[in-house]
Formats: C-alpha cells, sequence, structure tokens
C-alpha cells in the first residue's frame, strides 16, 4: 500500500504507544510486538522514509521499556526464534495451509499408486531399496537399514541432504512455484507409495513407530519449506499495489526467514535419524513419546504460538480502529 494509507491507517494506534502507558507487561509485549510488524513492513517499503524512523525511536523506546530490568543476553539471535520467525509464520499461515494440503494430497497419490501398480514403489524408492528392505523384513527386522551406516557419518550425510532439499524447495519459489509444487509433489509420492510399501508388508506399525521418529520433523521440515517458496511466489504473482519487484523482495524476505529458520529443526531430524532410529527394539512408550513431543512441537510453535502473538497485535490495534 501506498505510504499515504499506512500512516492513516495506523498513525492513531502509534500515537496511543507513545502516550499512553501500558497497563501491564503483557500489553507493553504485545505492543512491541505490533510495533516490530509494522517497523519490517516500514523498512521493506520505505526504508527511507520519516515514517519507517519514527517507527524505529518508538520501537527502541518500547524495547527499553521492557529489558530495562533484564540482560540483554538473547539479542538478535534470541528475539528470532522468539518473534521474528513465528510473526512470519503468522502472516502466511495461509499460504503454509494450502501448502500441507497439497503434500497431503501427494502423499494419498503415492500410495493410491503404489496400490494400483506394482511396479511404481520400485520405481519411486529403487530397486536396491526395495530389495534389501524385503530381505530385512524376512530376517525379521525390516528398519535394519537404519543400522546399516556408521551414525556420525550417517548425520551430516542425511542433514545435508535434508536442507538442501528443503532450501531448493523454497528457492524454486522464484519460477512461480512451479519448481516447489515439482519438489512437493515427488516428495509426497515417495512419502505415500514408502509407507504402502510397508503396510503391503504387513509391518507398517512396526515402520510407523521407527520411521515417524526422525520423519515427523523431517517431513514437517519439508513442508514449510515448500511453504516458504510459495510464499516467494505469492509476492511474484500477485504483487498488489506495489511493484512487482518490490513485492518479490518482501515475499522473498519473508520465504527465507521461514527457509533458514527450519535448518536446527533438519538437525535435530538428522540427529535422532543417525542415532536414535537405529534402535528398533526401543519400547514402543519410548517411540510414541518421541513422535508425540516433536508433533506437539510442532503443532505449538508453527501453529499456536504464531497465532497467539498476531492475535495480541490484533486486540491492541482494535480499539484504535474502533476510533477512527
Amino acid at each position: 500500500m501506498r505510504e499515504a494509507l499506512f500512516l492513516r491507517q495506523n498513525q492513531a494506534r502509534w500515537q496511543q504507544y507513545e502516550t499512553t502507558p501500558a497497563t501491564n507487561p503483557d500489553e507493553l509485549a504485545a505492543r512491541f510486538v505490533a510495533l516490530t510488524d509494522d517497523l519490517a513492513y516500514a523498512q521493506t517499503f520505505y526504508p527511507e522514509s520519516p515514517t519507517t524512523a519514527y517507527l524505529n525511536t518508538l520501537t527502541g523506546k518500547l524495547h527499553q521499556a521492557i529489558y530495562k530490568n533484564k540482560a540483554e543476553a538473547r539479542g538478535r539471535f534470541g528475539h528470532f526464534w522468539a518473534r521474528e520467525l513465528p510473526l512470519v509464520v503468522s502472516r502466511h499461515q495461509g499460504v503454509l495451509a494450502w501448502t500441507l494440503l497439497f503434500f497431503v494430497l501427494c502423499t494419498a497419490l503415492g500410495a493410491l499408486s503404489a496400490a494400483y501398480d506394482d511396479t511404481f514403489v520400485r520405481s519411486i524408492l529403487g530397486d536396491n531399496y526395495v530389495n534389501q528392505t524385503l530381505e530385512n523384513i524376512h530376517r525379521g527386522d525390516p528398519m535394519a537399514i537404519y543400522k546399516s551406516d556408521e551414525e556420525t557419518s550417517m548425520f551430516l550425510f542425511i542433514t545435508f541432504n535434508n536442507i538442501k532439499v528443503a532450501l531448493t524447495a523454497f528457492a524454486m519459489g522464484i519460477t512461480a512455484g512451479l519448481g516447489t509444487g515439482a519438489a512437493l509433489f515427488y516428495n509426497g509420492l515417495m512419502l505415500g507409495s514408502f509407507q504402502y510399501f510397508f503396510y503391503q508388508q504387513h509391518v507398517l506399525a512396526a515402520s510407523v513407530l521407527t520411521i515417524w521418529i526422525h520423519g515427523t520433523l523431517e517431513i514437517s521440515a519439508i513442508v514449510l519449506a515448500g511453504g516458504a517458496g510459495f510464499v516467494m511466489a505469492q509476492g511474484i504473482l500477485f504483487p498488489g499495489t506495489h511493484s512487482r519487484a518490490e513485492s518479490f523482495r518482501h515475499a522473498a524476505r519473508e520465504g527465507g526467514k521461514l527457509a533458514l529458520g527450519l535448518v536446527p529443526i533438519f538437525m535435530l531430524a538428522g540427529f535422532l535419524e543417525s542415532f536414535v532410529t537405529r534402535h528398533t527394539e526401543m519400547p514402543v512408550a519410548a517411540s510414541v513419546a518421541i513422535i508425540g513431543s516433536s508433533a506437539a512441537f510442532i503443532l505449538w510453535y508453527f501453529g499456536w504460538y504464531p497465532w497467539r502473538l498476531r492475535r495480541q497485535g490484533a486486540v491492541l490495534a482494535a480499539p484504535a480502529a474502533a476510533g477512527r
């Protein structure tokens, strides 16, 4: 939107923040979240504007009010994980939801293809993997393939490969989302055919309890990386009132933050796959606990927590909007 409209829509709220003290720490924190959101937008679209300078000063004042009795140990790094990344997620939860739906449909298509075509699994997973897994099943250890490599080298290879896949899915957003869609399509087909293969061999439960120890984080992060690619594609395809180049720069920055924020998740998933998944003899309760805690973290950090931060800012903005 044009700067004049941006200023007109938000100036009353900013003046309220400047002149009326917050009544409690939660309100002060919510004001700070709302202002950093506004500042990020202004820095992107009006970098040399007096509006941006004003917001920067006002945000600095609120920052000092919040942290005047705290050490600055977290700094920029802590702020990124606590506020900046969740707010990026909150601004694009619609795109991420559609990405998840697309991936689920691709996974279902992969399972359906495997059910109706006996050669499909081999064409996706490769003959060597299928033959080795069939041999392991006949020996009574279906997931033995996860024990075949040394832990540290396996961790480095898997983590690097998963990060490469995720960043590629994001970067392919520059193709207006076609490359990102193709990457998610292939990974969905592979996951669906992979799980149906174990279903056919009557070891689905064993595969779920083993594979999803690391797969919960890994697959979730791949979907989120694809969502980051679609965020960038959206900026190219739907610039709105901005120039296409301006919209692309903003969307690429937003998607890039999300994609880079997934790196620690891929590292943890790689650690689990290399050092934990190989223990196929672990109790069912332990597997369920790891899978459940991983799923709970993803739902909290990429679902509920961003929604809560966004809602805090909206609640504070409502009184000012009502007074216009």
